[in-house]
């Protein structure tokens, strides 16, 4: 990455080497509707940056993008990191009360948004300076910021400013937004570039959303940065990504895919018995969510290679992987990151665990946030003595692997005993009439909590609750089984993929008062 400091010089770099090649092939409705050069793309970012600054924004001012996934929101990011301003993504369906919290928590200057987000954006943040643009039109059809300077502004951007502000997905309480600087961001592109060997030669099937770190950061900066190629899909549709990764239907040839788990389930849904020549793909990646070991297996089937799974955090960019060239096991994170540091650290005692018990994983990393936005208390809770505490715990084999095992604030807590949810989804999981499963704990009278699970069954299968617990039963002490069990077609889950416990909470507590 030529030893560029921030994610303006990097970019510029990338745009100034690979100038005529192709950067982004944007795909809507399953067609390349737009194919823009690395020169282009820069050039528009700047012109758009002259637009911006003609509307008062200035280095360090947050800007909210509230937009659908586009090339004009890849043009409105690069823009900001031309006038060293603070991207804030949204996601493009959160509703009016969501945005009225982040939009008074950011305190941005300027709100640039869709078509069906004008109106959200409108009641939500009245007073909020808006640039609506029409996002359902090809690109080359926006032509108004085009008219604008050519010439990038000249405002000096330094590796400590603020470039993005992610918020936390809010499983519990209010989200908070994860502050994350050039040189956070830089640090963790050339990590992933790293451990993947990502090449100008690479072309990646970008599938993922925009608004958090998994599709902006780990896919499209590493892509840039290196000169990749992206092949960006207006949304995930299994058919149409099974078209791009098969090489049907005119899609260029992708080398990279990166997904998180419950995508690999669709696409896996949907190939059904079909089968085609994957490859030419020489790189597949799973996170943001635990990988099932079957799951882990299934994709090897159907795609003819492991899947490469890591964990990351929106506080922290990436910080574990599987490794491209060595085992990759399944149901672990991996390794750490170069220049990640890593302990296992009791959350009582903030001592370290000794080799095989589990703890909860603190960090340290030039990708780690240093704060999150305007929140000191939560700041100071996040770390001890320089260590981020992920909230995580987890554990480490003897070859250096880890496992994460659970959620801290996950762990049922009945009569005086911890469970770990995950044992017992495992357990579940095993039954051949069920999908998956969610367990989670229940105020109870007598024991503090219960543990309850929300399974999702085979279509067709017989199963109840009694079959449930007998098999529970047979692998797990009495006070792991679950006490309460209902069906359900499906797991609450952000759009991430990751679970939304508090919803299961819910879902389980009315089903006992709807009894």
């Amino acid at each position: 990455m030529g030893g560029c400091t921030t994610l303006k010089e990097c970019f510029d770099r990338s745009c100034r080497r690979f100038g005529e090649k192709t950067a982004i092939t944007f795909i809507r409705n399953g067609r390349p509707e737009t194919q823009i050069a690395y020169r282009d793309l820069w050039d528009d970012a700047a012109r758009l940056a002259h637009t911006f600054m003609d509307r008062g924004v200035g280095r360090g001012d947050r800007v909210i993008l509230f937009l659908p996934k586009s090339l004009f929101f890849v043009t409105a990011h690069l823009a900001l990191q031309h006038l060293g301003a603070v991207a804030v993504p949204l996601n493009p369906g959160f509703k009016e009360n969501e945005v009225a919290y982040l939009a008074g928590d950011a305190e941005p200057v300027l709100a640039v948004a869709g078509p069906a987000q004008a109106g959200i954006l409108e009641s939500a943040a009245p007073a909020l300076g808006r640039l609506i643009i029409d996002t359902g039109r090809p690109y080359q059809e926006i032509e108004f910021f085009r008219k604008a300077r050519t010439r990038a502004p000249a405002v000096e951007v330094l590796p400590g400013d603020p470039a993005l502000i992610i918020y936390t997905s809010g499983t519990t309480g209010r989200p908070k937004g994860a502050v994350l600087t050039h040189r956070n961001l830089v640090h963790d592109a050339a990590n992933v570039i790293h451990i993947w060997k990502i090449r100008d030669a690479d072309v990646l099937c970008h599938a993922l959303p925009l608004f958090h770190v998994h599709g902006l950061c780990f896919a499209l900066h590493t892509l840039l940065m290196a000169g990749g190629s992206v092949v960006m899909l207006d949304a995930f549709k299994p058919e149409q990504v099974i078209a791009c990764l098969a090489r049907r239907q005119g899609f260029p040839v992708c080398t990279v895919f990166m997904a998180v788990p419950a995508m690999y389930t669709k696409l896996m849904e949907a190939l059904g018995d079909r089968r085609f020549d994957f490859s030419h793909l020489r790189l597949l990646t799973s996170g943001s969510a635990p990988l099932p070991a079957k799951d882990f297996d299934a994709i090897f089937r159907v795609f003819g290679q492991e899947p490469v799974e890591r964990e990351g955090m929106s506080e922290t960019g990436m910080n574990f992987s599987n490794p491209l060239d060595g085992v990759r096991k399944p149901g672990s994170i991996g390794k750490p990151l170069p220049g990640v540091s890593v302990r296992l650290v009791d959350p009582n005692t903030f001592e370290d665990v000794p080799p095989g018990k589990e703890g909860e994983i603190w960090l340290k990393s030039p990708s780690i946030m240093p704060a999150y936005w305007r929140k000191p208390e939560e700041t100071a809770k996040a770390f001890h003595e320089g260590w981020f505490r992920s909230g995580d715990l987890g554990r480490v084999d003897e070859q250096g692997y880890y496992y994460l095992t659970d959620r801290i604030k996950h762990i049922i807590i009945s009569g005086g005993e911890n469970i770990s949810p995950k044992e017992v989804e495992q357990v579940i999981n095993q039954m051949p009439e069920v999908v998956e499963s969610c367990v989670v704990g229940i105020p109870d009278q007598r024991w503090g909590e219960k543990v309850a699970a929300a399974i999702v069954p085979v279509p067709g299968a017989r199963l109840d609750p009694e079959a449930v617990q007998r098999h529970c039963r047979r692998y797990l002490h009495d006070w792991k089984c679950p006490r309460h069990v209902v069906f359900v077609e499906a797991v609450p889950r952000n759009t991430m993929g990751k679970v939304l416990k508090e919803k299961v909470k819910n879902l389980l507590l009315e089903s006992l008062t709807a009894v």
